[in-house]
């Protein structure tokens, strides 16, 4: 008999229980659970979501399960209660059947999956009551921290920036305050006076710094430009801490991913209007005026930046990455004398991990600079050749997904399913014979799991058939849409001004990587059923 692959799966939601190991007590109560049923507890097939919310299917760790699960990698799985899956009763749902379609049996520790309706209401009215339970909580944390703020409690805030401690309700006893710390404080201070008094940039402060040896907040030998400009920014410095500054939203898309980062976020934080914050009096370690005149330098050096004034400046901003280091590549602009004394202008693309003042003097990487004419001009070139020839993105799947080149014919696609009713009825004879008394067990066990295996192939095959089908007919449809887009863009596609080209470069690239001998263009491409995930069409369209 075949060992059932048995996993688990457990979570917690906020930083704090997954700091306090909360979750060991899920961990241990699973797989004290899956000993008494008599499965293995291996590592490989123990999903955890430390800190992650349950509001949200965008979890590592569920990612992987379902990966796991697509693939046939699981037979049974173990999961505390079904809130632990999922918050929302929607979510829930999908992934319950997702995962049963998959032929997986789902054990839940606090109730048993059953086959009645009355089951079935049991785990529909537990998903209900999760939910409600979770919007009340939010509801009552909500206004519970609003009423806390209004009072002036710090208490609500949970944590002091750079230059304070921030001192607990136990112990305070039974107030929570913000104590300064003398060293630090100096540095803000110092921060605020070069900054208001001395108007020098916020590159020259991260400079100043690293040069006097100060480590970051966190403890780093170089500041980054952003920390500063948050500490410039944060009006708890002049005695004012505010609550409310921030809500969560849905995440916002980008127009390429982050460095590092493995998936995107379920939530994103946008700052409120000043109308709804709710001041909370703290020890101040800047005079107002002071803090005044840092915002005015601050909004002057906005007003002066031509991102600020002109919006996007080059054509292909915020799409050029790295791919050597993975980080972004920006825009700048230089100007050289010549010998005849004319100074010529030009610009480029630079990678931000050759710029050696971001990294505390060192660069993290070495890959070269491309000028920005040939590189706007040979990604625009590939943007009109691909919507001149849309049937050029048919040839580049086909190119790659050579396993798809022809969909299965009906006689094959026949002659499975007739192989496939053969074998069900061969299992049914047998069990009838093997009820009637006319085989013995052993002899009944061979031929069961032969046949069984017989049926697994010809499933596999029949929908790998139905796969490939389904891949030619959605490709198909990619390109017929991308035809009709291309139809109505075509027009004055070669004569289109900065903000045309941009638009169209922004709706068919996903990002460009520049590598030491190539660029290559990854356009976006709605993914095909394969089983392998999405699918990115690239195309080299410059070499050195």
């Amino acid at each position: 008999m075949k060992a059932i692959q048995a996993a688990l799966y457990a979570r917690v939601s906020s930083g704090q229980q997954a700091n306090a190991q909360t979750i060991v007590s899920q961990l241990s109560a699973l797989r004290e659970r899956m000993q008494t049923d008599g499965c293995l507890s291996l590592a490989e097939l123990e999903f955890v979501d430390e800190g992650w919310s349950g509001a949200t299917l965008m979890r590592p760790a569920l990612e992987r399960l379902r990966d796991t699960t697509a693939f046939g990698g699981i037979d049974r799985l173990y999961v505390h209660s079904p809130d632990r899956l999922a918050r929302k009763y929607a979510y829930q749902v999908l992934l319950i059947d997702e995962l049963q379609r998959a032929g997986v049996e789902i054990v839940f520790l606090n109730h048993a999956m059953g086959q009645t309706p009355e089951d079935d209401l049991l785990i529909q009215v537990q998903g209900m009551v999760a939910e409600y339970e979770r919007a009340k909580i939010l509801e009552r944390s909500r206004r519970g921290k609003r009423h806390k703020a209004r009072n002036g409690q710090v208490s609500v805030l949970s944590g002091a920036p750079y230059g304070y401690r921030y001192v607990t309700v136990a112990e305070g006893a039974g107030c929570a305050r913000y104590d300064i710390i003398a060293e630090q404080a100096q540095v803000v201070q110092s921060i605020f006076e070069w900054v208001g008094r001395g108007r020098v940039t916020i590159g020259e402060v991260c400079r100043r710094l690293a040069c006097s040896q100060i480590p970051s907040p966190h403890g780093k030998k170089v500041w980054d430009r952003t920390t500063v400009w948050y500490m410039l920014k944060n009006p708890a410095y002049q005695g004012r801490a505010v609550f409310g500054r921030k809500r969560k939203c849905a995440a916002q898309s980008n127009l390429r991913p982050r460095r590092g980062q493995s998936m995107p976020a379920a939530q994103s934080g946008i700052t409120t209007t000043p109308d709804q914050w709710l001041p909370i009096a703290v020890p101040a370690l800047v005079d107002a005026d002071l803090f005044a005149a840092v915002q005015e330098q601050l909004q002057e050096n906005r007003d002066h930046a031509r991102a600020g004034r002109q919006g996007a400046s080059y054509l292909l901003q915020g799409l050029v990455v790295c791919k050597q280091c993975g980080y972004a590549y920006c825009g700048r602009h230089c100007s050289k004398a010549s010998a005849s004394g004319q100074r010529s202008h030009y610009r480029y693309y630079r990678c931000t991990g050759s710029d050696a003042s971001r990294f505390g003097g060192q660069r993290v990487c070495a890959n070269t600079q491309v000028r920005t004419d040939c590189l706007d001009q040979a990604v625009w070139q590939e943007v009109c050749t691909l919507l001149n020839d849309p049937r050029r993105l048919a040839r580049e799947y086909d190119r790659r997904l050579q396993a798809l080149a022809q969909p299965a014919d009906d006689v094959r696609r026949r002659s499975m399913d007739k192989q496939l009713h053969q074998c069900r009825q061969g299992i049914v004879r047998l069990i009838d014979a093997y009820t009637e008394g006319y085989l013995e067990k052993g002899e009944f066990d061979s031929r069961i799991v032969r046949l069984k295996e017989r049926q697994q192939v010809l499933e596999n095959q029949i929908e790998q058939v139905d796969n490939e089908a389904l891949s030619h007919a959605e490709l198909q449809l990619i390109i017929g849409r991308l035809e009709d887009f291309a139809a109505t863009v075509k027009v004055g596609l070669e004569a289109g001004d900065f903000a045309r080209q941009r638009d169209l470069i922004c709706t068919l690239v996903k990002r460009i990587e520049i590598d030491r001998e190539q660029v290559n263009v990854v356009f976006r491409i709605e993914p095909i059923p394969t089983g392998n995930g999405s699918q990115d069409c690239r195309s080299r369209v410059y070499g050195s």
